[in-house]
């Protein structure tokens, strides 16, 4: 498996739907999700740290874990199925006290035997990427499913979504969304000018 990072929210040329991505160690390969405005907006609160007035439903689902003395260990990518990836949320808690102190001999247990899998629970893997930056948990993708989905990485050019996505949260509006819009078009028109002047040369 291979441990992946959040390297932010970018927006899909085609479409304009939000797109979170993934990055491997190597940072050469990248693996784009795409989303909803309501995911990625969870997504980029839990990157920013955000504080809301009320908690968002991830913010929620935190607090419930830790009144459940629940954790989560860390998120896995598994599969790509009819173009969904699938996710799972890898749970653990505590071993209770008095197991603690029935171990054989009176004998320490480590940390690690102290806690134990508790339960494998199928998730999108939008909401579980929310759920592991919130809780600073680790995301792995098998290298199978990265192999599939990875694209190389423009570092310049992913910067720019990425800016390009804020401003586009920051401005959404009816009224931005059809400016925004006509600007893509636009700029898509000389694009194609270009490269139609270049054919003919």
């Amino acid at each position: 498996m291979v441990e992946m990072s959040v390297c932010g929210i970018a927006l899909d040329a085609a479409s304009r739907s939000p797109i979170v991505l993934l990055r491997d160690p190597s940072r050469r390969r990248q693996v784009p999700i795409w989303i909803d405005q309501a995911q990625a907006h969870n997504i980029m609160a839990g990157l920013n740290g955000e504080p809301s007035p009320r908690p968002l439903s991830h913010d929620l689902m935190v607090r419930l874990l830790a009144a459940g003395e629940l954790h989560l260990d860390r998120v896995i990518i598994h599969a790509i199925e009819d173009s969904t990836f699938r996710a799972v949320l890898k749970l653990s808690h505590d071993a209770p006290i008095d197991a603690i102190e029935d171990s054989p001999e009176g004998e320490p247990i480590e940390e690690s035997e102290a806690k134990e899998e508790l339960l494998d629970i199928d998730a999108r893997p939008s909401d579980a990427i929310a759920l592991a930056i919130r809780t600073g948990s680790s995301i792995w993708m098998l290298e199978e499913v990265v192999a599939e989905a990875s694209i190389a990485v423009d570092v310049e050019a992913d910067a720019e979504d990425r800016n390009e996505f804020r401003r586009f949260l920051d401005q959404v509006s009816p009224a931005a969304m059809v400016r925004h819009l006509q600007s893509r078009q636009h700029k898509d028109e000389e694009t194609d000018q270009v490269t139609d002047d270049d054919n003919l040369g």
